[in-house]
């Protein structure tokens, strides 16, 4: 079976570690590549239909808010506005619990709304339980 490619869209380097070593030891096998802003995220997504031969589309876009550039609000709606990306899943993954940031997140066509936990071990699951779902579970 071919390894999964997840789309890690996370300007913190920190959360960016996190989240690479939670789903390296979460037993999915995968790929990740990771962008740091808005504009860059979108720029990636989109010269994979046609410009780049190589390019592979994700498996999971893992999408924070609040970002340079350009917010994941905006990369949402640019993901979803285009026939080809709108059916690619989206799970936001933010520290926000603002109801207001998930309801638009959900609004904008996010597959999933994840806070991200403060607390490591908790952060940890989290991810990994992202990743066995979207990954393996989930048939796309």
């Amino acid at each position: 079976m071919p390894k999964k490619l997840i789309l890690l869209v996370e300007d913190n380097p920190d959360d960016e570690f996190l989240t690479r070593d939670a789903l390296r030891t979460g037993g999915v096998a995968h790929d990740v590549v990771a962008v740091h802003d808005g504009a860059e995220a979108v720029e990636w997504i989109f010269a994979g239909f046609g410009a780049i031969p190589s390019h592979r589309n994700p498996d999971l876009i893992l999408l924070d808010l609040k970002l340079p550039k350009m917010s994941g609000f905006d990369v949402l709606a640019r993901i979803r506005s285009d026939a080809r990306t709108r059916e690619l899943p989206v799970v936001i993954l933010s520290s926000s619990s603002e109801h207001q940031d998930i309801r638009r997140s959900y609004t904008t066509g996010a597959n999933s709304y994840v806070r991200k936990p403060v607390n490591f071990s908790e952060f940890v699951r989290a991810v990994q339980a992202l990743g066995v779902y979207w990954l393996t579970v989930n048939e796309t």
